[in-house]
């Protein structure tokens, strides 16, 4: 096998724990002697081993003169677990091929640094363009106080999300659906305006468990409600699988307050923004205070155009079914003030497009987002 099929492993293990992790990044290793694979490991949770300990350990005796390949640089502080680094050094581990540098300024080539010192080969780079991509979320988190934030539309190939009666199920297909799904496991948090709540009463969980988990990661469910108007009887509510953040304004009744917290519900309150609906850039500030790295916004059209509007969109998955719905007053997928101009447009870059089943899904980046072009491998 070639070094970058080796590091393609290693990445591929790293995926698995998406979701799981935060606030720590995803992490695989694996670690090659003499042509052979003698250990791998990845990062399965935020205070348990991390890759490369878990690697070493089912190399055993076979980890020393060998080669270790890790989609990030081994950690150099003391946290939760020793510094990965050192452990490399004292298991004589010959070279140590590393894809991306950490973003952490507690590290920021640090670890590299303890392994050159120790007389250890390190080369940085290898597919680091894919190993950004995978912690692309913790790219952000090191760099902002807002959480990286994922737009999910399901819509016509017109761009619709409902027709003019309403009627919307089902635009998109079951593996799209499906899709939707993976991607509520891989995020701290799940988006919704309070006209979904009002409208769908949804559950707002992952129903998929992933390959290597036992069961579902659950996203925080969060409701931009600016008056309080989530009925105590709707499912984000009552249902208790899944934590729920109201996130509201001065304007929600004190006593409305007092009842969902009293429900177990979390209630956040932000300012009221010019438009007078919840202040977004101040919510997300709030909502990286508890914890929350990254969210999919799962809709409606008037929650997308406010984050458009904004110019918070980091990622963009769009769904696209084998329908045109047409109508002048048929729902668009995104909605708000838009712009004047196509200048003012987030500008877009798209990542992959792919077809199933006459669906097409397009993964798309925000270019101007945060985080864009760094390249942690010099």
């Amino acid at each position: 096998m070639e070094a970058a099929e080796y590091m393609k492993k290693a990445l591929a293990l790293a995926k698995i724990a998406l979701g799981y992790t935060s606030p720590n990044p995803v992490v695989g290793c694996v670690i090659v002697k003499d042509g052979e694979i003698v250990g791998t490991g990845y990062h399965h949770q935020a205070g348990a081993p991390h890759a490369e300990v878990l690697a070493l350990q089912e190399a055993g005796d076979r980890a020393t003169g060998a080669t270790v390949y890790v989609t990030l640089e081994p950690c150099a502080h003391y946290g939760r677990t020793p510094p990965c680094a050192r452990t490399l050094v004292q298991h004589k581990i010959k070279k140590v091929v590393i894809a991306m540098l950490d973003p952490n300024p507690l590290v920021a080539g640090k670890g590299a640094a303890i392994l050159r010192q120790a007389g250890i080969v390190v080369e940085v780079g290898l597919l680091s363009a894919e190993a950004v991509k995978l912690n692309e979320v913790f790219i952000k988190n090191m760099l902002s106080n807002i959480p990286f934030i994922a737009i999910k539309l399901a819509q016509s190939l017109d761009g619709c999300i409902a027709t003019r009666t309403g009627h919307s199920q089902w635009i998109t297909n079951a593996w799209s659906r499906q899709y939707g799904q993976y991607l509520r496991s891989i995020y701290d948090g799940i988006l919704v305006g309070i006209n979904t709540i009002l409208e769908d009463n949804p559950l707002l969980t992952c129903r998929v468990r992933r390959e290597g988990q036992v069961v579902p990661h659950q996203p925080i469910r969060i409701v931009l409600d600016t008056y309080g108007r989530t009925p105590l009887s709707s499912q984000v509510v009552n249902d208790k699988t899944a934590r729920t953040i109201i996130m509201t304004t001065a304007q929600c009744p004190q006593e409305k307050k007092e009842a969902l917290l009293a429900a177990g519900v979390t209630v956040l309150t932000a300012p009221t923004a010019n438009t007078g609906c919840v202040d977004l850039h101040a919510a997300l500030q709030l909502l990286r205070q508890e914890g929350i790295g990254s969210i999919l916004v799962e809709g409606g059209s008037t929650i997308h155009g406010s984050f458009f509007d904004a110019k918070l969109v980091d990622k963009i998955y769009a769904f696209l079914g084998n329908s045109i719905i047409g109508g002048t007053c048929a729902l668009c997928s995104v909605a708000g003030e838009g712009v004047d101009g196509l200048e003012e447009c987030v500008p877009l870059h798209y990542d992959s497009i792919e077809i199933h089943d006459d669906n097409i899904l397009i993964q798309a980046y925000n270019v101007a987002r945060e985080g864009a072009y760094v390249h942690w491998n010099h």
